[in-house]
């Protein structure tokens, strides 16, 4: 976790490292914020590659099984994990690469990340603004979340231990307007 002041300032180590596991295939060129043009050779994420986006993302929100009222070290918008709240994944949808309450919109989906899981992935997280312009098939719904351990990969997001999910999202200032930078040490 890195930090600055002011954009002309160095950045600073404010904690970490943090371990993390990525997508079951590595890293494929996201659609972001950054500015360089994709490397030589390098993938391009795409809907169910299986791959972490590489690039300069914002991180809009975070969410989690916990009412509004118990997330209140929470620093970004905090959206409450409900049955009811999916990440939509078809390509074909309105809403597609969007977390929408599924009880207050016309559903016009076929498929979507199940938010309240199972194994509680998501008990913590945050939304990774990804194909921000929800591009059909440019991937969709990535997040931060707990990962299921150590070297297990996800289909796509960025996981780590739940202890690391919680100080970044209290560490997470919106008003510092924070991003991911996620690529490989070459570049």
């Amino acid at each position: 976790m890195l930090d600055r002041t002011t954009g002309d300032d160095d950045w600073s180590v404010a904690a970490g490292p943090i371990a993390v596991t990525l997508g079951r295939n590595g890293l494929a060129w996201g659609e972001g914020e950054h500015t360089v043009s994709q490397p030589a050779g390098f993938p391009v994420k795409q809907e169910g590659d299986g791959c972490s986006p590489a690039g300069v993302f914002k991180i809009p929100f975070a969410f989690g099984y916990a009412p509004a009222d118990e997330a209140k070290a929470v620093r970004l918008r905090y959206v409450p994990v409900t049955d009811t709240l999916a990440g939509v994944d078809d390509v074909n949808s309105t809403f597609y690469n969007q977390v929408v309450d599924a009880s207050t919109v016309t559903k016009d989906w076929a498929s979507n990340e199940t938010m309240l899981r199972p194994d509680g992935l998501y008990r913590w997280g945050a939304f990774i603004a990804h194909n921000p312009k929800g591009e059909a098939g440019r991937g969709s719904c990535i997040f931060f979340h707990l990962w299921s351990g150590p070297g297990r990969p996800t289909a796509g997001c960025t996981a780590m231990e739940e202890k690391d999910v919680l100080k970044l999202l209290t560490w997470l200032d919106p008003e510092k307007e924070p991003r991911l930078v996620q690529g490989l040490e070459s570049w």
